[in-house]
């Protein structure tokens, strides 16, 4: 082996263990999914790409018969008037001793991760996390929330792993 493919290497061993692992995510201990369903205001988000610009974002549930998740999300992209955008994936409930853990099935056969790191004991507030810590929505009940609650929010995200920074707020205007 000649030297410059011997540092190369080392390098690759030396970075490669230089890469930080993040524990798993922690989930709510229970979800009482009746009280959980129904209509969810965006209020921040680390968006996906189908959700950046959106305005006055809505995630809606609904249990269906089968025990999925009817899901509805609607907005308007890029303005309050904008075009109205309407997704409807299914969630699945991965973890039945929380119901914490779902996949979000918004085409066959893919369901991505979707896990429910925060819940308000009245269940007015929440955040759905992601394994990956790439994506999170927090939602409320109503379309805003005191700053101080959203800020203690963002505080909790960032304790989680996430980088608080690609946080964006979501315009709510009713």
């Amino acid at each position: 082996m000649n030297t410059i493919t011997t540092l190369l290497t080392l390098g690759c061993v030396v970075l490669a263990g230089c890469q930080t692992v993040q524990p798993p995510i922690v989930t709510v201990a229970k979800v009482d999914l009746a009280r959980f369903m129904g209509n969810w205001y965006v209020i921040a988000n680390i968006p996906t790409f189908i959700e950046k610009g959106a305005h006055n974002a809505i995630e809606s549930y609904k249990l269906a018969e089968d025990g999925a998740i009817d899901t509805t999300f609607t907005f308007r992209a890029g303005s309050f008037d904008g075009e109205p955008k309407r997704y409807t994936p299914r969630g699945f409930v991965f973890d039945h001793e929380s119901n914490a853990v779902w996949g979000m099935q918004f085409f066959w056969p893919i369901k991505a991760d979707y896990r429910i790191v925060y819940l308000t004991s009245d269940y007015s507030q929440t955040v759905i996390g992601r394994e990956k810590r790439d994506y999170v929505w927090i939602m409320a009940r109503t379309p805003n929330i005191p700053d101080a609650e959203y800020s203690s929010i963002v505080e909790f995200i960032g304790r989680q792993g996430y980088d608080v920074t690609k946080i964006h707020k979501v315009p709510q205007r009713w």
